[in-house]
């Protein structure tokens, strides 16, 4: 298997999960066989795959593999080994939505098929197939609807982007990057400026190679210089990703992006969120409710095996900060794109 333009972060196999080992991009470009879940919440905790909807598909794929793994005949004990499996996956990250909605989808899947074990696994594999197929859609969708919404300039667009929210954090197009390609599609993209994305650089690994990929032109900057190039004129939108939105159109992304949309809107240049809607946890009333991941201290006190910072000082690493719904000029889903005080009306029609 080797890299194309067309990038899939999660392939099932024969039973197998084939995943890009994102932590090893963009030197080395490695796939990792998963045949088991427990295998497989690893994977999703140690980041070889990771953005919202990938993680939700890796985590669908996990409960097919915990199902195919129960050694049992008794419907009553699968289904209580299942919700162990569960239980596993969804302590592997907990600020991403995507990875809660996908399991339980998969457990009431179990619950409402009839029939014999086997076939139940059967269906479990169907329905997390048809998670991925769904994404991808999703995907193609939000780049679309974005590609109506972002200005209109006298020239070509200059997008910014934070993280990476591309075909490698989904079933593939992406989501931020997902309206990126569409406007490269389209011929309105001139290029893109991708943030670095301290502590794990996946603006300058993951994006970039992404666009490498594809022959889209990209820019490389740090996480300081965005108010800069915003300053000089370089930029006419902001388009991120998200992890987790809640009710009000608060956002959770990658740590940085409160600080980019703060800068743009300093700037009155518009800050757009693309997410599919299956990230938006209506359960959430604002953006204080949703939890944020601290991770491994390492990933800021050294990079690679280099030490960056001397011993004998404190450190915080949380993962993930929430943009105020004010910053954001409109979050856009499958659906179409809203301002986030307008993002109850895709909860009605969920519910319709």
């Amino acid at each position: 298997m080797s890299p194309t333009s067309q990038v899939y972060a999660v392939i099932c196999h024969e039973n197998r999960v084939l995943l890009i080992d994102q932590t090893r991009l963009p030197s080395e470009y490695t796939v990792v066989e998963i045949s088991r879940s427990q295998d497989m919440a690893e994977a999703i905790k140690t980041m070889i795959v990771r953005g919202a909807p990938a993680i939700g598909i890796a985590a669908a794929y996990g409960m097919y593999l915990g199902a195919r793994e129960i050694q049992t005949e008794n419907r009553e004990e699968f289904l209580k080994q299942l919700e162990a499996v569960a239980k596993m996956l969804r302590q592997t990250r907990p600020t991403a939505v995507n990875l809660f909605w996908a399991i339980a989808r998969m457990i009431r899947t179990a619950y409402e098929t009839i029939g014999s074990i086997p076939e139940i696994q059967e269906i479990l594999l169907k329905e997390a197939q048809a998670i991925q197929l769904e994404d991808l859609q999703t995907c193609q969708a939000i780049g679309d609807r974005g590609l109506e919404i972002l200005p209109a300039t006298p020239h070509k667009l200059r997008l910014l982007t934070h993280c990476n929210a591309g075909a490698l954090a989904t079933a593939g197009y992406g989501t931020a990057l997902g309206v990126v390609r569409s406007a490269w599609r389209d011929g309105r993209l001139e290029r893109l400026y991708a943030d670095e994305t301290r502590p794990r650089l996946q603006g300058a690994k993951l994006t970039t190679w992404e666009c490498v990929q594809e022959g889209i032109p990209v820019t490389l900057i740090t996480d300081s210089m965005a108010a800069h190039c915003m300053k000089q004129g370089m930029i006419d939108a902001v388009v991120v990703g998200a992890d987790r939105i809640a009710a009000n159109g608060d956002t959770a992304n990658k740590i940085g992006t409160y600080s980019v949309a703060i800068v743009a809107k300093a700037h009155n240049i518009p800050f757009f969120v693309a997410a599919p809607l299956s990230t938006i946890d209506f359960d959430l009333a604002t953006g204080s409710e949703i939890p944020i991941e601290e991770r491994d201290p390492a990933e800021i006190y050294q990079i690679g095996n280099t030490l960056i910072s001397p011993a004998g000082i404190d450190y915080y690493n949380p993962a993930f900060d929430v943009t105020p719904a004010e910053l954001i000029t409109a979050i856009i889903t499958e659906r179409g794109a809203v301002p986030p005080h307008q993002l109850q009306q895709f909860q009605i029609k969920q519910m319709a």
